[in-house]
């Protein structure tokens, strides 16, 4: 079977470029991509019932895998391995993800590291995972001492975002999505809130296509797109993940905006269009009530952006958005405590 017409965006990375396919149904295109890697052997390891992927016409391990930050850490990735391992996986094979981006995340990294790097084909399932988590090639997963502290870069061979999946999402799922998506209002994709849902996902991939293609490993340029994460990250931390990720990134996204007009670099209108962006999507705008101050700066001090032992955001300005170094702890504690959603 064939999928229906759909978006198809190209990641520009020489001889590890890929496409990332955005639309109904094209989840039947992995056994042809499973065939042109070469491949005789496939681990399909999915968040999704097993009937959900087509046969991959070759030997195949299907593992369950759990969605979710508690399963995002260093012991499920050598699980994995040794999985890969007994079932005779090798370099010349395929790995398949199939889930959030948790297990975008872990599954990716356990492929970079099996054999020192085994191709893998991504199928992200949530809205979350397909404006964001699954492109670029970054892969990581979580330390007790902060959010995607170990890691690697390793690009897929493709990306299938069949939107298909999105149907049965949880409507706070869906919500939590859109938390990546007001953020790419601030660094070239603006107004994405009036286009069909489909085309909000492949404008975001396809912005995140150019800049990766332009700096694959976070040297420059691909800092703007950690807008919002870095007190967003900590959220994570802070409410042990209570506050999902989109939903984190969003309240950071309107605490970058008024950090920015706190240091002079947005006038107050801009300030004001954050907090509006990241409203219109139902996205929360204050942080929560009675967090701990002291520790969201200590999770955004071994932020993985920090330069020195300061606090570095990337924010907005009159040049557009850049990281920022060393911005004063005086006024990121005013701003944090100026965001705070008061007790019920």
């Amino acid at each position: 079977m064939t999928p229906s017409p759909h978006h198809r965006v190209e990641v520009e990375l020489g001889d590890r470029a890929y496409t990332v396919h955005i639309g109904p149904g094209v989840r039947a295109l992995l056994p042809g991509l499973v065939e042109a890697a070469g491949a005789t052997r496939a681990v399909v390891v999915s968040a999704r019932p097993e009937d959900e992927l087509p046969p991959l016409g070759v030997d195949t391990l299907r593992l369950a895998a759990h969605d979710g930050e508690d399963n995002k850490n260093l012991a499920a990735v050598a699980r994995l391995c040794e999985r890969f391992a007994r079932f005779g996986l090798t370099r010349s094979d395929v790995v398949v993800s199939c889930g959030g981006g948790t297990t975008t995340d872990t599954v990716g990294l356990a492929a970079a590291l099996y054999h020192r790097g085994t191709p893998v084909i991504h199928l992200p399932t949530s809205l979350l995972a397909q404006v964001d988590a699954s492109i670029g090639g970054k892969t990581g997963v979580n330390l007790p001492e902060g959010k995607n502290l170990a890691g690697t870069y390793w690009q897929p061979r493709a990306v299938l975002c069949d939107t298909e999946f999105l149907a049965t999402l949880p409507a706070r799922e869906r919500v939590n999505g859109y938390g990546e998506l007001a953020r790419c209002h601030f660094i070239g994709a603006a107004g994405l809130g009036a286009l069909p849902l489909e085309e909000q996902i492949a404008r975001s991939v396809a912005l995140k296509a150019s800049v990766v293609s332009r700096d694959e490993r976070d040297q420059g340029l691909r800092h703007i797109l950690n807008y919002g994460h870095t007190l967003g990250h900590a959220l994570e931390r802070v409410t042990d993940y209570a506050l999902r990720h989109g939903e984190a990134v969003a309240v950071g996204t309107v605490f970058a905006g008024r950090l920015a007009g706190a240091l002079g670099r947005v006038p107050p209108a801009r300030v004001a269009e954050h907090e509006e962006v990241v409203a219109s999507y139902g996205l929360p705008t204050a942080l929560p009530a009675g967090v701990d101050h002291d520790a969201l700066l200590a999770y955004m001090r071994r932020d993985k952006k920090a330069e020195g032992h300061g606090l570095t955001f990337v924010l907005d300005g009159p040049d557009g958005p850049e990281l920022v170094p060393d911005v004063p702890e005086p006024a990121v504690r005013k701003e944090l405590a100026a965001l705070e959603r008061p007790a019920a």
